[in-house]
């Protein structure tokens, strides 16, 4: 499954991604994952919600991507949710390539994604807009 927050930039995206994980830590019978482009909301984080810079992986593709979230998975057969903030700043790939990586290739694991999306700079085609998180 996949969800998406969406708005423009300085909407509150990552604030509520943060309280969503915050919030599924707590109810969760699973593992939590919240990946981000650098450190600054590592501390807002509940400490059961396992943080990762996804920066410090060198991630240049999406094939890079899909190798660094198969090995979290790998790691974690537990994981219930992962949480994506500022995919489309580490990576400059389309929204259908992004679906396509997680429909095809991950979907298998059982595994829901929350992304953020900025709608500024990344727009979410008509048929992909029913997973966007009200």
């Amino acid at each position: 499954m996949i969800k998406f927050v969406s708005g423009p930039k300085g909407s509150g995206k990552t604030k509520r991604l943060i309280e969503m994980a915050n919030s599924d830590s707590k109810q969760s019978k699973g593992d939590i994952v919240f990946v981000d482009v650098d450190n600054s909301h590592m501390l807002n984080l509940n400490h059961k919600v396992r943080y990762i810079n996804a920066m410090e992986y060198n991630i240049d593709s999406i094939d890079t991507f899909r190798g660094f979230l198969c090995g979290i998975i790998a790691e974690d057969y537990d994981i219930e949710k992962i949480y994506i903030d500022g995919f489309f700043k580490m990576l400059d790939v389309n929204i259908e390539e992004f679906k396509d990586l997680i429909q095809k290739k991950i979907d298998k694991f059982n595994i829901a994604f929350v992304i953020g999306v900025d709608s500024d700079k990344v727009k979410i085609p008509d048929e992909l807009k029913s997973l966007i998180i009200k």
